[in-house]
């Protein structure tokens, strides 16, 4: 629900209210209590959305990772290499 500011002609009272965009602007001054009071025209805060899912990145698609199948494989072979190795000193303490 929108914010609508108001002031009193005859008091010079201001305030703000909470209302419908279908109500009828406020007449009656809660103040004095007469009816003098006309809405006020201003620029408003806009839409503030709270929460997530609200910026660009949140949906933003990442590409798709390419696969390297050369560099899976060498620490692989490197692995077996250093196992082979550490069988065929056969050193122990």
């Amino acid at each position: 629900m929108p914010t609508y500011e108001y002031q009193c002609n005859n008091c010079g009272y201001i305030f703000e209210t909470f209302q419908s965009i279908k109500e009828l602007p406020l007449k009656k001054c809660p103040r004095c209590n007469k009816d003098t009071v006309k809405r006020l025209i201003s620029g408003g805060a806009g839409l503030i959305f709270k929460g997530t899912g609200f910026y660009l990145t949140d949906y933003k698609r990442k590409p798709p990772k390419q696969e390297n199948k050369t560099s899976e494989v060498k620490p692989k072979e490197e692995k077996s290499e250093k196992k082979l190795g550490d069988k065929s000193t056969g050193d122990k303490k």
